[in-house]
């Protein structure tokens, strides 16, 4: 009887899945999708990272029901068929492993995790050969328990080609090693860790490239001198500052001037020890 019960509901959450999924579709097509490609000397996704995230469907949701989901080691997902579709767009309900998304999460990062496609296969059961759906999607939103960092649920986004969606894009700060005021001793404000864009689905960044090499006391970079692809779309405003180079504080150079004023005493002090010993063995052995 218990089978029987588990079988039917199975059926109706595949039934419930395609329903849902069949209308979702048109939702983001357009006549004549523009085709988006990668452009040499701009980052993109690494296919050694690629891996498809498995699913099933889910009929019910609630605080009850999650909780019986995380239980059984799975994490209680949405995929939303359109950019912004959680005010009110076209959803459906799946399961994932939380073994699959927590290796994801930790091996990425989260905010790479947030900015990099997937392909999503929704099966009856976990281990089927059965696959219901297979659809590309963008981790929307990730939410983790705030004492153990446990992924509590997932949100998902469909990303076909046709799709243009918003991605804050991790940023990756190099040069520092030769940046003239570094080199001076002055300390790097990072003032962003990612920048929003509106994004082609396909040609989504893995991550923007901040250079640091040029950067002098004083100077920063703003949005705007971020170098992307042109499809791209910044959804800040241009001028804000995502890091700058900030002077030494009065306080830090007193301190370093004190430091090097003592090691030039202690320096002056061995020199006169050493000549008042020389001298004093000179005498002796005469």
């Amino acid at each position: 009887m218990l089978i029987r019960r588990a079988a039917a509901q199975t059926t109706i959450a595949i039934l419930h899945h395609l329903r849902r999924f069949s209308t979702a579709a048109l939702l983001q097509e357009i006549d004549t999708p523009v085709q988006f490609y990668y452009l040499d000397g701009f980052p993109r996704p690494d296919p050694k990272y690629d891996e498809t995230i498995h699913a099933i469907p889910r009929v019910i949701s609630g605080k009850n029901i999650a909780a019986k989901e995380r239980k059984a080691g799975r994490v209680p997902s949405i995929v939303f068929e359109a950019e912004d579709g959680q005010h009110g767009g076209n959803k459906r309900l799946i399961s994932v492993q939380t073994n699959q998304i927590k290796k994801l999460v930790n091996h990425l990062g989260q905010s790479f995790f947030l900015s990099r496609l997937f392909e999503l296969e929704v099966r009856p059961e976990f281990g089927s050969d059965e696959i219901v759906e297979k659809v590309r999607v963008l981790p929307r939103k990730l939410h983790l328990h705030a004492g153990t960092d446990a992924v509590l649920n997932v949100t998902f986004i469909r990303a076909p080609s046709s799709a243009w969606l918003k991605v804050d894009v991790p940023l990756i700060y190099r040069g520092d090693d030769v940046s003239p005021g570094l080199k001076k001793g002055s300390a790097l404000n990072i003032i962003k860790r990612t920048v929003k864009y509106l994004c082609p689905a396909d040609i989504i960044p893995p991550y923007i490239d901040v250079d640091l090499s040029e950067l002098d006391v004083g100077q920063k970079i703003v949005a705007g001198d971020l170098k992307v692809h042109p499809a791209l779309k910044l959804l800040r405003s241009k001028d804000e500052a995502v890091c700058k180079i900030m002077g030494a504080r009065v306080s830090d150079q007193r301190k370093s001037n004190l430091l090097r004023l003592w090691r030039e005493a202690l320096y002056q002090e061995t020199l006169l020890i050493s000549k008042l010993f020389w001298k004093s063995f000179r005498s002796t052995c005469d």
